[in-house]
């Protein structure tokens, strides 16, 4: 059905115009229209670039215009936002989704009279409905050719923004596809039709690297969440029983406050991860104490990552912890511990700036080839690293 949905997407792409090479803008909630679009733009060999659907409009004009986009799929709540701003780009047409597109009947009218109602959008002639979309590949009849290649751009993301506006990550193929292998292996413990809680933001490396790309690589479920409230925690813990959490670390606070789970078993968690910031060591013991209590037989781990990665790039392994780590890098990813603003490589145990080399760093920052080529630097003893594990590689496949 997935795989149908993304088919029927990409053929609605194709009749709007799309091709390889093109931008297109996903400013979007955790929505399962969100996933075929993702995909669906891949498929073409054009370009995801994920926005924040909750970004001011100055901030959404920035990643429209950097992007050069001349398509947008917006989620309704913020389609005015996207109007107010449209003459100052290079826009053609904004497409238009509901949550309630993808509801069954019954939840869709409780939507439209609760939350749904409240969400007026104003006139324009760029609006176009998420329905009046999909119709437009109806009549398309051709095979659809697939372009693209491991080094070609799939997304881009957007960096933290401590001074000005965010920058943006060009992440490829390759860069998503390494992820998804290093993760699963990293893990220990993920098998097909596992179910995951994909809470994370889907236009975050997180919530789309890890959730969705990972998750669909191995064959498990991803349950999405539009909204997430860590009031509802436990309901959500009932219903789904996943066997795998993805969150940051006030995630794991709300959890122990819940007290709707006390007594409640949750032996179905298998993997429990915290990333996106630090966690603390009281924290962990806290949440380790609360699953063995509810019957888990896990520990949460901690990884840590940037976007220029995509997401993680290292995590605590399954069945040890030393206090304060953050684990062991991910397979075929090399760190090195180097002095700040040098390429001199400290001693062990002393403090610096984490390297790190690998298949999911990024290409690049999005036209800033200044930026880029002060992030991206080649390391001699990295090389190395590579290079001698390429040769072990070869030698296994002789």
């Amino acid at each position: 059905e997935l795989l149908k949905n993304i088919d029927t997407a990409t053929k609605s792409l194709i009749k709007l115009g799309i091709k390889k090479g093109d931008v297109v803008s996903l400013v979007m909630a955790n929505i399962p229209e969100n996933i075929y679009l993702f995909y669906a733009i891949n498929r073409l060999g054009a370009v995801a670039n994920m926005i924040h659907p909750l970004s001011a409009e100055n901030e959404i004009k920035h990643f429209l215009n950097a992007s050069k986009s001349k398509y947008v799929i917006v989620i309704d709540i913020a389609f005015n936002k996207i109007n107010h701003i449209a003459n100052d780009t290079n826009l053609k047409k904004c497409i238009v989704v509901s949550v309630k597109n993808s509801m069954p009947m019954y939840l869709k009218i409780v939507y439209q009279l609760t939350k749904g109602r409240k969400i007026k959008l104003e006139k324009s002639d760029l609006n176009f409905s998420w329905n009046d979309f999909i119709k437009l590949g109806e009549d398309y009849n051709k095979k659809i050719k697939s372009d693209f290649k491991g080094n070609d751009v799939a997304a881009i993301l957007y960096s933290g923004g401590t001074t000005g506006y965010p920058k943006g990550i060009e992440l490829t193929n390759l860069n998503f596809n390494a992820l998804a292998i290093q993760s699963f292996e990293a893990c220990q413990c993920l098998k097909e039709k596992d179910n995951v809680l994909s809470i994370m933001p889907i236009f975050h490396g997180f919530g789309l690297g890890i959730c969705i790309h990972t998750v669909q690589y191995f064959g498990g479920t991803s349950i999405l969440l539009p909204q997430f409230s860590s009031k509802t925690f436990d309901k959500l813990l009932k219903k789904y029983k996943p066997n795998i959490i993805v969150g940051v670390p006030t995630l794991y606070e709300a959890l122990l406050k819940n007290k709707n789970l006390d007594g409640y078993d949750l032996s179905f968690l298998k993997c429990v991860i915290s990333g996106g910031d630090s966690l603390s060591i009281g924290l962990k013991e806290k949440v380790d104490i609360f699953l063995k209590e509810h019957g888990a037989n896990t520990q949460i781990r901690e990884g840590y990552g940037l976007t220029e990665c995509v997401t993680g790039s290292c995590l605590t392994p399954m069945n040890y912890y030393r206090k304060g780590s953050i684990g062991i890098p991910y397979p075929d990813t090399y760190y090195k511990i180097v002095k700040p603003n040098t390429d001199e490589e400290l001693p062990f145990g002393e403090e610096g700036e984490i390297l790190i080399s690998g298949p999911s760093v990024m290409k690049g920052y999005l036209d800033d080839e200044k930026e880029t080529k002060l992030t991206l630097r080649k390391h001699k003893a990295m090389l190395e690293q590579t290079r001698n594990s390429l040769l072990h590689l070869r030698s296994m496949l002789w």
